[in-house]
C-alpha cells in the first residue's frame, strides 16, 4: 500500500512547528540565540522565494529592502518612537523604496537581466552611500547614523507594558513571523492573485493578452516581497542590536541568491532550506578556517547551477516521490 507524500505533510509540518518552538525550552541560551539568526535570515529567504520564485523576478534588491527595514527599525527605535511605529516603519519604508523602484522598471519593460542589473547597483548605491554619512552632521530624529561604524545598541521590541523582549521572547516572536509569514505566503500563491501572477511569470505576454496587466502584478509582488525583507530586517536588528552598512554589501546579495538557487527556488521552503545549510557552512568554515568562504560559496553555486538546476529542495521531492511510486 502507497503511502503519498501528501499524506504526510500534515504530520510533518505539525513535527516542525513543534520542534521550532519547542526548541526555546530545550537549548542554552546562547544556542537559542545563534538559531535566532537562521530564524530571521529564513523569512529573508521567503521574501526571495515569492519575488524570484513565484514572479519569476529576478532581483538583488532583497538585501537593499532587509537593510532599509533594519536601518528604520533601528532609527524610530533609538528616537523612542516605540516598538510599534519602529516595526511598522521596518515594513513600510521598504515597501515605498520597492514601490518607487518597481514602477520604473516593470512600466519601463526592463528585461530581467537589466533588472537584476539595476538592483545590484542600488545595493552598491546604498553601501556606499551609509558608509559616507559618518559625523555629527547626519542624523535622523536625533540618531547619528554612524557611517561605516553603523548604529549600535538598538532595542529589542519591548510588549505593551514597555518591558523589552528578552533573548527567548525575541525568537519566539521570530519563529512567529517566520510561520506567519510562510502561511500567508501559501495563501496567496494559492489565490486567484497567485495564479494570475504564476501566468504572468510563464507567459507575459499570453497574460496580457488575457486581460492581465503584468506590470501591476509584478509590482504589487516586488512591494510585499519587500515588506516581509524589510521585517525580516528589523529582527536581525533587534537580535543583534547593531545595524551597519555591511547589509547593502554585494557579500550579502549575493548570499540571498545563493540561498535560493541552493535550496530551488521552485518551492517556497526552497531558498528556507538553502538559507539554513548556507548560514550553517559560512558560520563552520568562520570557526575552523578551513577555506576561504567566499571561494566555497562561490563553488558550491556553480556547482548547484550545473548539477541541480531546479535546487536540493525540488530535487530531493522528486526522488522521494519517484521512490514512493516505484514501491506502490
Amino acid at each position: 500500500m502507497s503511502f503519498g507524500l501528501r499524506r504526510w505533510q500534515p504530520l510533518l509540518w505539525v513535527g516542525g512547528l513543534v520542534v521550532l518552538f519547542g526548541v526555546a525550552g530545550v537549548v542554552e541560551l546562547a544556542t537559542l540565540v545563534s538559531l535566532n539568526v537562521y530564524v530571521i535570515l529564513s523569512i529573508l529567504a521567503l521574501s526571495m522565494a515569492l519575488v524570484w520564485g513565484v514572479a519569476g523576478i529576478f532581483s538583488f534588491g532583497q538585501s537593499v529592502f532587509f537593510g532599509l527595514g533594519a536601518y528604520a527599525y533601528a532609527v524610530l527605535a533609538l528616537g523612542g518612537q516605540g516598538s510599534a511605529v519602529a516595526l511598522a516603519a521596518s515594513v513600510v519604508v521598504p515597501c515605498v523604496g520597492a514601490a518607487l523602484m518597481g514602477y520604473f522598471l516593470f512600466y519601463g519593460r526592463i528585461s530581467d537581466v537589466y533588472l537584476g542589473v539595476i538592483t545590484l547597483t542600488a545595493s552598491l548605491i546604498l553601501f556606499h552611500l551609509v558608509n559616507t554619512v559618518s559625523g555629527a552632521d547626519f542624523r535622523l530624529g536625533g540618531v547619528a547614523l554612524g557611517g561605516y561604524n553603523g548604529i549600535p545598541g538598538v532595542p529589542p521590541p519591548a510588549l505593551p507594558g514597555g518591558q523589552e523582549l528578552d533573548f527567548v521572547q525575541l525568537y519566539l516572536l521570530s519563529a512567529g513571523v517566520l510561520v506567519l509569514v510562510y502561511a500567508g505566503l501559501q495563501w496567496l500563491v494559492r489565490s486567484r492573485f497567485g495564479l494570475a501572477v504564476a501566468a504572468v511569470r510563464e507567459h507575459e505576454l499570453r497574460a496580457e493578452l488575457l486581460g492581465y496587466d503584468a506590470r501591476a502584478y509584478k509590482l504589487a509582488v516586488f512591494v510585499i516581497g519587500a515588506g516581509i525583507a524589510g521585517l525580516a530586517g528589523a529582527l536581525h536588528a533587534a537580535w543583534g542590536g547593531f545595524v551597519g552598512p555591511d547589509v547593502f554589501g554585494i557579500g550579502f546579495a549575493a548570499q540571498i541568491i545563493i540561498w535560493a538557487q541552493v535550496g530551488g527556488v521552485g518551492l517556497l521552503a526552497g531558498p528556507v532550506v538553502g538559507c539554513v545549510l548556507i548560514q550553517w557552512l559560512t558560520t563552520w568554515l568562520g570557526q575552523t578556517r578551513l577555506a576561504d568562504t567566499n571561494l566555497v560559496l562561490g563553488v558550491i553555486f556553480v556547482l548547484c547551477v550545473l548539477l541541480l538546476p531546479a535546487g536540493l529542495l525540488p530535487w530531493l521531492r522528486e526522488r522521494l516521490r519517484r521512490s514512493t511510486g516505484a514501491s506502490s
